[in-house]
């Protein structure tokens, strides 16, 4: 799986540590950024969806 690095202030670290944990919802950090990452695309795939902007529909291409 491939690694990336990113910048995130204090204060989103803190609000996502507050999760990750024996008492969080994700086991580490990498599980909670991914799972953020998945639902946040899942969504903008749903606005896509919406706006009939599907696949093959973008004019500026990605």
């Amino acid at each position: 799986m491939p690694k990336i690095s990113v910048e995130i202030p204090a204060e989103l670290l803190a609000d996502l540590d507050d999760h990750v944990g024996d008492d969080g919802k994700f086991v580490n950090r990498s599980d909670a950024v991914r799972a953020s990452v998945r639902k946040t695309l899942d969504m903008l795939d749903e606005i896509d969806a919406r706006h009939g902007r599907l696949d093959g529909d973008d004019e500026g291409g990605a």
